[in-house]
């Protein structure tokens, strides 16, 4: 059986975590089958924006540590190679946006999954953990990364040092999240944002994308030096033409990522 749905949606894909009778805990199979849709969503220039979800209730207990902490110690990579890491770890990642979806439990890679994305919802009943280091391990899916550089050192090693339950409220004070609405809206309210980001132009959302996360890893004053590169590369395409009539005409643009 399936672990991971993909259903598309115009110039959306929805990207569903399927193991609900194990509270979408990870397996090796789910490993795998995510990875192939990241990369799926990747590699089709039809398709804009991405949401993560997962279906039964609960984003993601974590790991499944029976089998998945064996593989991983005797040298198993945690995603295909050649394949897009959904962590963003790896060496080919996304450059497309992500929203995730998030509700129940949303437990160590499902923050992780959270934080390598770019804009996160959670439902009102979520509950939030980091807590490997109540098992002895260490988050090794980018959350000493990126918590700390998102929700500030202090706020994230509150959570990451106890492996403590925090929930939705608390995720939206530290930043992790960008809304939290009630449980029954948030598929819709997710769908709603992946459709607003989709109808953008889609060369200058994956150059904005770009150049923030190169801001991020490289530093701001190395991507400083490219900001008028990459906006004359853009001031070039039918996009931005395209972008200017609408602007003149007071209309909504129709791009065409050419």
């Amino acid at each position: 059986m399936a672990r991971v749905t993909v259903e598309r949606l115009g110039s959306v894909v929805r990207i569903g975590l399927c193991r609900p009778e194990k509270r979408n805990a990870f397996d090796l199979a789910m490993l795998d089958e995510l990875a192939q849709a990241y990369t799926a969503y990747e590699e089709d220039e039809g398709l804009r924006c991405g949401l993560l979800f997962a279906h039964g209730g609960h984003f993601t207990g974590g790991l499944d540590l029976a089998e998945v902490g064996p593989a991983i110690a005797s040298g198993r990579a945690l995603y295909p190679k050649g394949s897009v890491d959904p962590l963003a770890i790896g060496p080919r990642r996304l450059t497309k946006p992500m929203v995730v979806a998030v509700e129940g439990y949303c437990f160590t890679i499902g923050i992780e999954l959270a934080l390598a994305a770019d804009i996160r919802v959670a439902a009102e009943d979520t509950r939030f953990s980091q807590l490997e280091v109540q098992r002895g391990i260490f988050p090794f899916g980018g959350a000493t990364l990126r918590f700390p550089a998102l929700a500030g050192h202090g706020n994230a090693m509150r959570w990451l040092l106890t492996g403590d339950v925090f929930d939705a409220k608390e995720a939206y004070r530290i930043g992790l999240v960008q809304e939290v609405v009630p449980a029954a809206d948030l598929f819709d309210r997710a769908t709603w944002i992946c459709e607003r980001v989709a109808a953008q132009a889609p060369i200058a959302v994956r150059a904005t994308l770009a150049s923030a996360r190169a801001a991020m890893t490289e530093g701001v004053e190395v991507e400083a030096a490219r900001l008028e590169d990459r906006a004359r590369a853009l001031m070039g395409t039918e996009d931005a033409a395209e972008g200017m009539r609408s602007f003149v005409e007071r209309r909504a643009g129709r791009f065409q990522g050419r």
